[in-house]
């Protein structure tokens, strides 16, 4: 990671998603947790506050330092006790059958290698466990779709690794989950926005071997 992931990209990242219209996506994705859950891409701990009162406990992945550091006050405030439990998700610590959710948000887009992470979140899911996503991703929409693919190299190198082209419900199901819940919208606002906004949220839940 260079100075500007590791310094700009955390902060530019907590700057764009701590809003009102994004903190209610989040309650919706967080609806249902319960248990120990472990969240892929913590950040700035923008989703505790949303946590239902069924989830017992929280595992943070979060390879950046910055971001831990800025998640600390939320942390701090959450009912819910909080341990950092990694820095790279595409290889967890946790051990098998670990945890009775993962929960992704906004970081399948930024993960070198989404096949891998979401493999692992199999891995350490118990068999009645859930997986709760909400990302941005690519559009179904031809023309949106184009401008994702024009601006995708130039995103990458502006926030630090982040894809437009990725399909998040796509990538969950092929790494062997069933969806169970996936809606899809656009965020509002002006249509030159949609390249960046076309969100999809949804549960998954593993398929049996």
């Amino acid at each position: 990671m260079g100075w500007w992931s590791e310094r700009v990209v955390p902060r530019l990242t907590h700057a764009t998603l701590d809003n009102p219209e994004v903190a209610r996506y989040r309650a919706r994705v967080c609806a249902g947790l319960s248990g120990d859950v472990l969240e892929i891409g913590f950040g700035s701990g923008l989703n505790l506050a949303h946590l239902p009162d069924p989830v017992r406990s929280v595992t943070a992945v979060e390879p950046s330092d910055l971001a831990w550091e800025m998640a600390q006050h939320a942390v701090a405030a959450s009912r819910v006790p909080v341990t950092r439990g990694g820095l790279e998700a595409e290889s967890l610590a946790q051990p098998d059958d670990r945890v009775d959710a993962v929960l992704v948000t906004f970081s399948l887009c930024t993960v070198r290698d989404p096949a891998a992470v979401l493999s692992e979140a199999r891995r350490v899911l118990r068999p009645a466990g859930r997986l709760h996503f909400l990302e941005h991703g690519l559009s179904p929409d031809e023309g949106v779709r184009r401008w994702q693919h024009r601006l995708n190299s130039l995103q990458g190198r502006v926030a630090g690794g982040c894809h437009l082209t990725r399909s998040a419900p796509a990538l969950v199901e092929s790494a062997g989950f069933e969806l169970t819940e996936v809606e899809h919208w656009y965020v509002p606002g002006p249509a030159v926005s949609r390249p960046w906004g076309y969100l999809s949220l949804g549960v998954a839940q593993p398929r049996p071997a």
